[in-house]
Parts: C-alpha cells; structure tokens; sequence
C-alpha cells in the first residue's frame, strides 16, 4: 500500500468518525430532568445526586441538565415514585424496600438482620438478585439505573438509652411507610408510627413520636440529634438504595441519551456508595461531639434482637417468590464461606 493510499484512506476514516459523531452528538436533545430525593444535599445521597448531574452535564455537551430537589421538598417517597409514574418528575433514589408497593420481592432487602456487612449486601443487590428486582419494575413504570448505599439503620430516642429487647418496649417509634417496618418494630415491643420522612423532624420536636431509626449520616445530615438525647448502634436493617427513573422519561429518550444515562448513573454509584462508606463513621463521631448519647448493644442482646424478629422475616417471606428469597441467601453464604 501507497504512502498516499495510506493517508486517502486514514482521511477517510476520520471523516467518518467526525460524521458519526455529529450523528450521535444530534441525538442528544436539549432537556431538563427532575430528580427528587429525600435527603440534604450534604448527604452522601445529596452527593451522589450532584455526581450524577455532574457527570450528565458533562458526557452531554451541557445538553442535558439535571435539576436537584433535595430534602424532600417535592413530597415522601411513596409520593416521589407516583410522580415518576405519572411523568411529572424524573429521578429519585430511595430505600429500595419501600418499592416493595410495586414488587412484594423488594421487601427481602428490608428483612431486619439479614446481612452483617456492606460486601454481603453488595453481593445481592449486583447479582442476579439484583437484577431481577429492577428488571421487574419496568411494567410498574419504573426503570432502575443501579444500587446507592444508605448504610445500616439504628435507633435514636428521647426517652433512654436501649442496650436489650426489654428497652424497647412502649416507645413510639417512626418508620418509613413500609410494613415489614412496622411488623419489625412490634415485635420488638415498640409503637411504631409510618411517617413520610419531611415530617420526621416536627415529630420528633413536638414530641408526638419518642425517636426514629435511621443510619448515622441520615440523623446527622437532618439534625435529629438537636430533638434526640439518645443514640443506640441497634444495626437491624442494612439499606440500598434503588436509583430510578421514570418510564415515560424514559421512552421520551433516544438510544445515545439512555446510554449516557447509564454510564453517568454507573459512575455515580461507584463515587456515591464510597462517599457513604467514608462518611458512617465521621457522622458518628460528630454526632458524640454533638453531645449525643450514644451506646454500643452487647452481641449476645443482638441475637436477642435476632431472635424477636425471625417471626416478622418467616411472615413475610412466605408471601415472596421463594427462588428469590433462595438466591438471595445463596449470594449471602457465598459471601461468607469467603468464595
């Protein structure tokens, strides 16, 4: 070949090159998207969310723009995810039980005590497990773009501090608007009180509920601890989160765009669940600074925990496909066993 004939030919390569990357760059429209969550913008969640605005603005030319509505201004979750159903917002990230009103399997993510460390919850949520759940949201309206952590849930009260079963008993407790939640909660001889998280905080002032339960950058994040005396590390539920988009958003974007999304979506897990791993144990040092009261539960009263809410794991359970819930701790054991 040609000196000549080398260089027509590598010319002409890079005319199609430019050509289909004009072709591509025209399928990305301009477009504004709405992404409600329920945290402080501070938030390893707030975080993620800007990652992700970020990393769209930039994969799309500035084209498409993500628009954050932080501290659930735009109403709950359960309000949230109807309007993504009906096309009137188009993100949200939340915890991915309470998608359990659109697929009864997402409730296994919630069962209290089910996992003992992030890698174990990892292992369900990217498998096939995983995969399944948000691949069966799609007739629901909703399109799932990947897994965000919340981390591990623990009790805040005014009343005292709980370091056994016995402790519980009678304080009314707020709990995200989920049944397992409630069922948990009575079992373990609490009151507990569904609430949409934005009204979580008055609650707690006026002193209409005793305490909530949420992971330590979710109490620091929303200040709980002004309105909460005390803090115990009761671990009982582990939470992904699901990162969604709405349907009708979906469908109104070409193929180039949804790639982007994805892409920017995957990268944005990544930095978010590293921002929460880091960010655990900062918050729980601050909230001690902060003068919270806070007490570690002895194991052996962590099995006593354990033991009070397998009833509530064997109800619900029997209600869900049972290959699922087979795979689910099959991806938990090989976790363990160290495979």
């Amino acid at each position: 070949m040609t000196k000549l004939l080398k260089t027509l030919l590598a010319t002409a390569c890079a005319a199609g090159l430019l050509v289909a990357g004009a072709a591509s760059a025209a399928e990305i429209k301009e477009r504004t998207l709405r992404f409600a969550f329920q945290n402080v913008k501070e938030h390893p969640q707030g975080q993620g969310a800007q990652k992700f605005a970020e990393l769209v603005g930039e994969k799309s030319g500035g084209k498409i723009k993500v628009r954050l509505f932080p501290g659930g201004t735009l109403g709950g979750d359960l309000q949230t995810v109807s309007s993504l159903q009906g096309g009137t917002l188009d993100l949200t990230v939340l915890n991915s039980g309470i998608l359990a009103a659109q697929v009864p399997e997402f409730a296994m993510l919630d069962f209290p005590y089910l996992f003992n460390n992030t890698a174990e919850a990892h292992a369900v949520i990217d498998g096939e497990v995983g995969q399944q759940l948000h691949a069966s949201l799609e007739n629901k309206g909703l399109v799932g773009l990947g897994y965000w952590d919340l981390g591990f849930r623990n009790l805040t009260n005014s009343k005292r501090p709980v370091t056994k079963p016995e402790d519980m008993q009678g304080l009314k407790i707020r709990v995200i608007q989920s049944p397992i939640y409630l069922e948990t909660f009575k079992a373990l001889g609490a009151n507990p009180v569904p609430m949409p998280f934005p009204e979580v905080y008055t609650a707690l002032e006026q002193r209409t509920v005793d305490g909530q339960e949420n992971p330590y950058t979710v109490i620091l994040g929303n200040k709980f601890h002004e309105v909460q005396k005390y803090l115990s590390a009761t671990n009982h539920i582990y939470n992904p989160q699901s990162f969604v988009i709405g349907q009708k958003t979906w469908k109104k974007l070409s193929s180039d765009e949804q790639a982007l999304i994805r892409a920017a979506a995957a990268e944005a897990q990544t930095f978010q669940r590293e921002v929460t791993a880091k960010a655990q144990t900062e918050a729980l040092d601050k909230l001690k600074q902060e003068g919270v009261a806070a007490n570690e539960i002895a194991p052996e009263e962590i099995d006593r925990f354990r033991d009070k809410v397998k009833p509530v794991v064997e109800q619900f359970a029997k209600d869900l496909d049972p290959a699922m819930v087979k795979a689910m701790y099959e991806a938990i054991e090989k976790v363990r066993a160290g495979q």
